[in-house]
Parts: structure tokens; C-alpha cells; sequence
């Protein structure tokens, strides 16, 4: 595993983008689409609320990431196969105990927890329903979060199964520590450490070809491997290629 350190949200992103791209290997998914793909990442950044929280080679900028992480945090009223919000706050779909529906607030729990038992290990939530993740097409990526109250901080480590580096991942990141934020208020303690593990990281390098360049500055930032220069084409590395 490689492991980021970073001093903001987004230079983390543009680290990880850089280290998929420079490091990784193409791999066709299972749905047939092409990706860069590399050995593990954590990314990990003490002040995860110093600007910048959005990396300005993105497309997504604050405004969109704003909505993203009201959406988490309250829900909206678009349907998807899932959504992180229903998960975390609302998880157990399908499920029953006593003949009853389940219905559990998992962030209500971490809350809960941390405030009961200030060195618990245990202020986790997960989000893999196998009733109903096992058989859709889009599943979720994000799979657990964990919560540490430490030093008067509640830390934030989160573990995705897989994670598009280039496309999501600064989203995914804004918004859960946007949760980490609300969490900690709820405990009355300030924003620690935030850890985002993503055990497969990847890049759709045709799908998102013109995402990449931002990043990539036509090879002064990112020097990226050959695949991806031979399709992208836009500068002297590609005649290298």
C-alpha cells in the first residue's frame, strides 16, 4: 500500500491522480471498460478542512461539491440503486429482526459512541447489504467508516473497495469530511485526521481522457504511462510514446 500524505483535501487528489496514472496498469472491467488501475492508497491528511478542499484541475468545483455533501448528509430526492446518505443514516434495507423492518441510524450510532466510550474503537459504519448489493450492477464503493475521538479530534478513516481516483474521489473526500465535520460538532470536539483508504484505485482513462490533461499539464505535472499518452495525444510525450 502507498500511503499520501498530504497537507490539504486537494493536493491529496491530485497526488493520488498522479500516482494512478504514473504507477498503474490498464485493465479492462469486468463491464468492459478501460481503467488504469494500481496497488493500494491511503490518503492522508491531518487538516482536512484547509483550503484547498477542491483541487482546481477538477471539473467538479465547490458548488457541485456542496450539493454532493448536502446530499450525504440529508439526502435528496433522486433515486439510485443506493445512495450513501440512505446507508449511513438508514441502513438495513430489506432486512428484518423480530418481525420488524430494519432501520438503522449508523451515524447516530458513531455520535453516540464517541461521546459514551471517548476511546472506543468501535464508532464504525458500514454500508455493504449483501440482500441487496450482491445482485446490482452498481454497487456501493465506499464500504466503512470509522471514527476515533483523539487528542479532542475526531478522527475520520474511511475504506472504499474500489475508488475512480480521477472522477470520485475528490467528491467522495469533500463530502465525508463535511460528515467527519457534523460528527464532531455533535460531539463537541474539533476535525482531526482524515484517512481515505481506496483498496483499488482506478482511472476510466478513455471514458475521462479530457479530465486527465487539467491534472497532467501536458506532462510538466504528471508523466503518465504510455497508454495514456498515446491516447490522449495532446503533447510532446505522445510522439514519445
Amino acid at each position: 500500500m502507498r500511503i499520501i500524505r498530504a497537507p490539504t483535501l486537494a493536493r491529496a487528489h491530485e497526488l493520488a491522480v498522479k500516482t494512478v496514472l504514473e504507477k498503474g496498469w490498464v485493465l479492462e472491467t469486468e463491464n468492459e471498460e478501460a481503467t488504469i488501475e494500481c496497488n493500494e492508497l491511503a490518503l492522508v491528511v491531518e487538516s482536512p478542512e484547509s483550503e484547498s478542499m477542491v483541487s482546481s484541475a477538477s471539473r467538479f468545483q465547490k458548488r457541485f461539491l456542496d450539493v454532493y455533501a448536502e446530499n450525504l448528509l440529508r439526502g435528496s430526492d433522486a433515486k439510485f440503486e443506493y445512495d450513501y446518505h440512505r446507508r449511513l443514516f438508514d441502513w438495513g434495507e430489506r432486512l428484518t429482526t423480530a418481525g420488524e423492518d430494519v432501520h438503522v441510524d449508523q451515524v447516530d450510532y458513531i455520535a453516540r459512541k464517541l461521546i459514551e466510550a471517548p476511546a472506543t474503537r468501535r464508532a464504525v459504519a458500514v454500508t455493504w447489504n449483501p440482500v441487496i448489493d450482491e445482485d446490482l450492477d452498481d454497487c456501493p464503493c465506499l464500504q466503512l467508516v470509522q471514527c476515533l475521538l483523539r487528542d479532542g479530534k475526531v478522527e475520520m478513516k474511511v475504506v472504499f473497495r474500489s475508488n475512480d481516483i480521477l472522477s470520485a474521489a475528490g467528491s467522495n473526500m469533500y463530502a465525508l469530511v463535511h460528515l467527519q465535520k457534523a460528527i464532531a460538532e455533535r460531539v463537541g470536539a474539533a476535525v482531526g485526521r482524515y484517512t481515505h483508504i481506496a483498496l483499488v484505485p482506478h482511472v476510466y482513462y478513455l471514458r475521462d481522457l479530457d479530465d486527465i490533461e487539467p491534472f497532467c499539464r501536458s506532462g510538466t505535472a504528471i508523466q503518465p504511462i504510455t497508454e495514456v499518452c498515446r491516447a490522449c495525444g495532446k503533447c510532446q510525450r505522445a510522439s514519445r510514446a
